[in-house]
């Protein structure tokens, strides 16, 4: 599928959907859990319907209601009877690499699309392995397909900090391994997801200690209890409906966001301002986000070191922002989906922004974009940029691989086209 996108204003009021990272960890925790736990506000997005399958495939039983998820966990996941598929989502791929170390007999096997097959699992592997289970690549390069099997025993490892996404599996299994679990973390990045994955710890009783960051202790031989939680809106999501409204001549209110949450793309709101947006929060989101723009926009410079979703539609907001926005600490937005900086510039460019890459910084200077056929690199946060890039270029932008934006925002097209995003679907 492709999107046509034409430039345009936005009005209205919009509901963002809730939070993928948080429902991912719902639903492991669910499986993880002895009993019924009921989920209000999951998105059901194309990841996190992956890791429904896949931990229905440990044992655990979800019905999919269109506003809760129901979750029977099992406690011990269940050996899968085949491979496991995590589509296109990496979280689920380094979460359930580490559910399946809790299985003490027979293998199993963990692969995706062809983007998980090269997202690198390496150092979660080795954790894996220096904590008593049996873990590797089958092609030897630390990517999917994987191989594991337990028993998680505890112990000490260490983890490089540049993807946090090698943590949290350590972090979810660590209290059912038998001992404990200590991780030495080397410059940890993306902070938010590991709070969020610690507030979801603490939630279900999980004893642990830490050290600022950089040292986890995770004791053993725990159990998790069942819950009934709601998932909080999602504030990757409603980046791009507020930049948007920013960099056009729109009124945009986005509704149920909460400025308290641990998700750190919240700091979308502080950006938005330093670069001069008009942006009212009404009762820190939950009644509303309101951005309205039509005002001049300054550049600055961002650090994008606990964001790395972000990079994209930052690069779309660079472009314009007088004078010279210079996007930092980029590390982890490379290992996502795609190389997200490289791509975004190199997709930008052609719409005529100018956008000079370093090795860890994007510096973007103010641009007048024109419509180009961009190449969406089946990657949801490529596409969805792209759409907010086209309300301000001239002429026609056409996007290609649009289905991926299923795989976090499932209502995107709905939601900017009810804001009236002149916003097309093509079929291919």
């Amino acid at each position: 599928m492709k999107f046509r996108v034409t430039p345009g204003n936005l009005q209205g009021t919009a509901k963002i959907p809730g939070s993928k990272s948080n429902t991912t960890r719902a639903v492991a925790i669910a499986t993880l859990a002895e009993g019924t736990s009921v989920i209000e506000n999951p998105v059901p997005s194309r990841d996190c319907l992956s890791t429904c399958e896949v931990c229905r495939r440990f044992g655990a039983e979800i019905e999919n209601l269109p506003d809760r998820w129901i979750v029977r966990g099992v406690g011990q996941p269940h050996l899968p009877a085949d491979v496991l598929d995590v589509g296109n989502s990496g979280t689920t791929l380094y979460i359930v690499t580490a559910m399946a170390a809790l299985i003490p007999d027979g293998y199993t096997v963990i692969t995706g699309d062809y983007q998980i097959r090269y997202r690198p699992a390496g150092p979660l592997l080795g954790s894996l392995v220096t904590l008593g289970a049996t873990a590797f690549s089958t092609r030897g390069n630390g990517c999917a397909p994987l191989v594991v099997r337990g028993r998680l025993k505890g112990g000490k490892t260490t983890l490089p900090g540049v993807n946090s996404q090698w943590l949290t599996p350590l972090l979810i299994s660590g209290p059912m391994a038998e001992g404990d679990t200590e991780v030495v973390v080397e410059n940890l990045q993306e902070r938010p997801y590991i709070a969020m994955t610690l507030g979801w710890l603490e939630r279900r009783g999980i004893r642990y200690e830490m050290d600022g960051m950089r040292w986890f202790k995770v004791y053993g031989q725990q159990s998790y209890r069942p819950f009934h939680e709601t998932i909080p809106a999602d504030w990757e999501s409603a980046c791009f409906p507020l930049v948007a409204a920013a960099i056009t001549d729109s009124d945009v209110t986005v509704l149920g966001m909460d400025t308290r949450d641990y998700q750190g793309d919240k700091v979308i709101i502080d950006i938005l301002q330093a670069m001069g947006a008009d942006v009212e929060v009404r009762n820190h989101g939950l009644d509303g986000i309101r951005v309205r723009g039509g005002r001049g926009l300054t550049g600055i410079e961002i650090d994008c070191r606990d964001i790395p979703d972000a990079p994209p539609i930052l690069a779309v907001l660079g472009t314009q922002a007088g004078g010279r926005t210079v996007l930092r600490n980029l590390g982890a937005s490379r290992l996502k989906e795609t190389d997200r900086s490289r791509v975004i510039a190199r997709e930008l460019r052609k719409m005529g922004a100018r956008i000079t890459e370093e090795p860890d910084a994007l510096i973007i200077e103010r641009s007048e974009l024109h419509g180009a056929e961009i190449f969406g690199n089946h990657d949801h946060r490529i596409i969805m940029a792209a759409a907010v890039a086209g309300l301000v270029a001239r002429g026609e932008t056409v996007i290609d691989t649009a289905e991926y934006y299923a795989i976090s925002f499932p209502t995107f097209y709905e939601v900017m086209t009810g804001l009236g995003h002149p916003l097309e679907k093509l079929e291919d």
